[in-house]
């Protein structure tokens, strides 16, 4: 996320009156994991299934795998290639494909995101996830326990019948190269942010971001869908960096705000003539939705001993810096991999997308 100002949001003026001079006590994460690995592997949805049933970007620890412990993460990885080195957690979301005229698929590469809080590491991830992690109200806010999985969003959807989510899910259309438009915060501008796929060329490419739910109910570390042991606030969705309204009595527990945010180079694919002959959008997540509805992430907490709690307990941390927490260069980062388990054809022209009827190799 590359802000240029914050004056006239409404949600954040009060604690953000202008960026970089921090936010009040309000503390945000925000840091670069450059993919562990891509994969069609979901420990989460699919745990123990090789494959599953479409291509994932994975950022994180090493313990990645199909039927990695649904205990504490930490201590089954060696390595991460996240920018704090304590954290082990496991990210990821679904891939982006480009569909040409004449049906053959081709996914979408990713860029490095823009530089903020003089935070060089995330500008050289190549693709990726930048994470953010925020505590708007230091000391009163939970962190995530050892085996604490969620996922956010839903990839069977193709359409929205409200807005209920449209601050938490969307996509940015950059108006031009080096993060163009990107002036506010995420999903917060209907001129370059919308709930379903960009319905235009985007000159500088587009963005996702997803936010999670901030309210948890303080016994279970996940539930069977992986949604209900988590909720909103009784007002509603948070907007990214406010408290917003109270946890309901269900979900009692202030979690940290978890945000995703990934950035696809789609203007190698900014030739109209390429595009199907109605001119409709030409992306599809690698679910096969080409609507960006369906747009949806995975976590599993894995962050080492009390380093988190100690950053969401402490005020004003903006970035990659916080709490004395430990971090590596990013050639140490990008040493970290897991060794690809589905053998495919994920980068060549494909004629249909990983996953429907495509061979594969074990």
């Amino acid at each position: 996320m590359f802000w240029t100002t914050l004056l006239g949001l409404t949600a954040l003026a009060e604690a953000a009156p202008q960026f970089g001079g921090g936010f009040g006590g309000t503390t945000m994460l925000r840091f670069g994991c450059p993919n562990v690995v891509i994969d069609r592997l979901d420990p989460l949805v699919n745990p123990g299934s090789i494959p599953s049933a479409h291509v994932h970007q994975i950022v994180g620890g090493n313990a990645f795998n199909a039927s990695m412990t649904t205990g504490d993460v930490a201590p089954t990885a060696t390595c991460t290639t996240c920018q704090f080195s304590e954290d082990f957690s496991n990210y990821w979301t679904a891939n982006l494909y480009f569909k040409a005229r004449n049906g053959t698929y081709k996914r979408v590469p990713q860029l490095g995101h823009a530089l903020q809080f003089n935070d060089q590491f995330s500008t050289q991830t190549a693709g990726g996830i930048l994470v953010y992690y925020v505590s708007a109200q230091p000391g009163q806010i939970t962190a995530f326990k050892p085996g604490f999985r969620m996922l956010s969003g839903d990839a069977m959807a193709r359409s929205r019948p409200d807005n209920k989510l449209q601050r938490q899910n969307c996509f940015r259309c950059y108006t031009g190269p080096n993060y163009g438009g990107d002036v506010g915060a995420p999903c917060m501008d209907n001129n370059v942010d919308s709930e379903a796929l960009p319905n235009k060329v985007c000159a500088g490419g587009i963005r996702s971001n997803i936010l999670f739910p901030t309210c948890w109910d303080g016994k279970n570390l996940d539930s069977p869908n992986h949604q209900d042991h988590v909720t909103y606030p009784t007002t509603g969705p948070a907007n990214f960096l406010s408290l917003g309204g109270a946890c309901p009595s269900t979900h009692p527990i202030r979690i940290p705000q978890l945000m995703y945010e990934v950035v696809w180079d789609t203007t190698k694919f900014n030739d109209k003539s390429q595009w199907p002959e109605d001119g409709s959008q030409p992306f599809y997540l690698s679910t096969g939705d080409n609507t960006g509805y369906g747009q949806h992430a995975d976590y599993v907490f894995g962050w080492k001993g009390d380093a988190l709690q100690r950053a969401m307990d402490t005020s004003g941390c903006m970035g990659a810096k916080c709490a004395n927490l430990l971090t590596q260069n990013i050639n140490t980062a990008k040493a970290c991999s897991v060794k690809k388990v589905v053998t495919e054809d994920e980068d060549g022209w494909l004629t249909e997308l990983p996953g429907v009827g495509m061979p594969i190799a074990m």
